[in-house]
């Protein structure tokens, strides 16, 4: 999460969807006045109790509104990064069993596994991603939705909007895999679908997303 009152903007960041490139991009620009809260390789926090619990960076809507006030809420920029469900739980599970190995050795056994069993339904990396990004009344409440598959054409309009210079993202936190959909099969897509699907509708994805996506991982 970034505040920005220097620039007028809060950046949303949804974890797993290359959230740390662009933090890294954004800090150039902040200045003392600007604050932010995350919690890999660089530790800081928002000065606010409400959040004294929370060692993460990835804040909500309505998490951050009642703090910053509904006006200053309505007159930033607000925007963030998704990113294809089906994509994103992949790097989920390979993100989590990283120490383990078990993805490596059997990913779409330890990705139903993940599913029927270890139930992670209130992980902050696993929860879907609408859930950071709606108000009070459950709506979309950003003014741009930027998408993980086009980062740095994302990243450049985000730039243009603000008045920031822009510059080449940088890979940082990045997994290693294959294309998502090579992990799949039915039962596999059916569950992921179900656990994703208002993320599905309101992002407009779909299993069948493959055109131009990489052969390794470009987010973390």
């Amino acid at each position: 999460m970034i505040i920005s009152h220097r620039h007028r903007f809060l950046f949303f960041a949804i974890p797993k969807t290359g959230t740390h490139s662009v933090r890294q991009a954004l800090r150039a620009h902040l200045g003392p006045e600007d604050m932010e809260q995350v919690g890999l390789f660089v530790k800081k926090r928002l000065p606010y109790r409400e959040l004294d619990g929370i060692s993460h960076g990835h804040l909500s809507v309505r998490q951050i509104k009642p703090l910053i006030g509904a006006e200053t809420f309505a007159s930033y920029f607000k925007f963030a990064f998704v990113r294809n469900p089906f994509d994103r739980f992949v790097s989920y599970c390979a993100f989590m069993s990283r120490e383990s190995g078990e993805f490596e050795r059997a990913p779409t056994a330890f990705m139903k596994h993940v599913i029927y069993n270890l139930r992670p339904v209130d992980h902050v990396l696993f929860v879907p991603q609408y859930l950071f990004l709606v108000d009070e009344q459950g709506q979309l409440a950003l003014d741009f939705v930027a998408r993980t598959e086009d980062m740095q054409g994302s990243y450049d309009a985000i730039c243009a909007r603000l008045g920031l210079p822009g510059q080449p993202l940088e890979r940082v936190n990045a997994s290693r895999h294959r294309p998502y959909w090579t992990y799949y099969d039915d039962e596999l897509v059916s569950l992921v679908s179900g656990i994703y699907r208002y993320d599905l509708e309101l992002f407009n994805y779909r299993f069948e997303d493959h055109a131009r996506q990489p052969a390794e991982d470009h987010v973390g």
